[in-house]
């Protein structure tokens, strides 16, 4: 690349129908990084893993391994926890990455936040020097995952070849569509209204509820500090007052923080903020520790919704 050709990224979908056709497609992907000495991550499902690694032989010593089920189970957590990890570790020069986080057995609620994830890639990495290659697995998933693969990848590539992507939409357009209005809750749930003044009480009533429903006294700690981000954010930048919900629903504390106030910014709580910048850690910290979070906002309000498993 001379000195006049900006960086720029480069995401594909990978649809493979066997193992056979994962590793054909992989290990020639990965092997051309080793060979040209980029840093290689491969941040997916064991499945994927597994066999990558054995079909790598020796060379799997020197490529990062990540089980993208746990690393990426809040898919608000991939691009700042594991993408922009890796790639900020090795700047200015280029990374390869394959990254699975679609897989079999991803619940209805993840899944929106996973296209939002593919979707917001292309922005956060836009002059980024990196090569993305996402595997989608035709066995296992439906037949809507992978139109909405073809809008967030502007190539698709499987073992026949690849092919520019004619459904290929705009970060923005994707992101709009999908900010819907997050499903009613699933359990009945406890409701506290709360302004600055209230945030202590915030956290306790948080504590309280958790700590009933069965949630470990760290993660219970790490709820108590998620939700006091969201809520001081709602009583400072979004207006306030704000209304907390808390319930659960199917194995999990759902926490839901509502204001007044519009978010603009799609990668709020993805790009890590400058050392030195007074802001911008709030959702970050939030996307860290809980296991999905979900947003809806409009021009009158905005909604964010925590999960954490019990």
């Amino acid at each position: 690349m001379s000195a006049a050709t900006p960086p720029s990224l480069w995401h594909q979908a990978l649809v493979y129908r066997s193992s056979d056709e994962l590793l054909t497609c992989t290990v020639p992907f990965v092997q051309d990084g080793l060979n040209a000495d980029e840093p290689v991550l491969v941040a997916a499902p064991p499945a994927t893993t597994g066999p990558l690694r054995s079909a790598l032989g020796p060379a799997a010593e020197r490529v990062r391994f990540l089980d993208m089920t746990d690393a990426g189970r809040n898919p608000g957590r991939i691009i700042p926890g594991v993408l922009h990890a890796f790639v900020s570790r090795h700047a200015p020069g280029r990374v390869r990455i394959v990254g699975e986080p679609i897989w079999a057995g991803r619940s209805a609620a993840e899944y929106p936040a996973c296209v939002l994830h593919e979707a917001l890639i292309n922005l956060a990495f836009a002059e980024t020097d990196a090569m993305i290659l996402c595997p989608y697995d035709a066995r296992r998933l439906a037949a809507t995952v992978f139109a909405d693969a073809e809008r967030t990848h502007p190539v698709i590539a499987s073992v026949d070849g690849q092919r520019p992507s004619t459904a290929y939409a705009n970060p923005h357009a994707v992101v709009a569509a999908f900010n819907r209005p997050l499903p009613d809750p699933g359990g009945v749930p406890a409701t506290l209204v709360f302004d600055a003044d209230d945030l202590p009480a915030v956290r306790r009533f948080i504590g309280e509820h958790a700590g009933r429903a069965g949630l470990a006294g760290n993660r219970i700690a790490d709820l108590e500090v998620s939700v006091n981000e969201v809520a001081t954010n709602a009583v400072i930048h979004g207006g306030g007052p704000g209304t907390l919900r808390i319930w659960q629903e199917r194995g999990q504390v759902v926490c839901e923080v509502s204001d007044p106030g519009h978010l603009t910014d799609p990668l709020a709580g993805r790009i890590p903020p400058d050392p030195d910048a007074e802001h911008g850690r709030g959702l970050l910290l939030v996307n860290l520790l809980c296991d999905l979070v979900r947003v809806h906002t409009d021009a009158a309000s905005t909604t964010v919704r925590l999960h954490m498993r019990v």
